[in-house]
């Protein structure tokens, strides 16, 4: 399926960042910290390492820019509550 404009236009459009929203950015970055400490605990300082912290790193990217896009931003909490 062919990307429309509309959604071109809003994937690289600043999107200001709501209350909800950087309770929700910290909460993952917080998760993907202990996460990528337990890895560089847990494993031999390699090439493998970096790329899973990397990964990890990349993930966070990725989940923040779905709640930067979403077009509703309370919509997430409200399907929580």
């Amino acid at each position: 399926m062919k990307i429309k404009q509309d959604e071109l236009d809003n994937l690289f459009a600043y999107h200001p960042p709501t209350d909800s929203q950087r309770k929700r950015y910290e909460e993952l970055r917080a998760g993907a910290k202990a996460f990528a400490e337990l890895v560089v605990r847990l494993t031999p300082g390699c090439a493998d390492q970096r790329a899973a912290v990397r990964h990890i790193r990349e993930a966070v990217m990725t989940a923040n820019a779905a709640i930067a896009c979403e077009p509703d931003p309370d919509y997430i909490e409200s399907e929580a509550g």
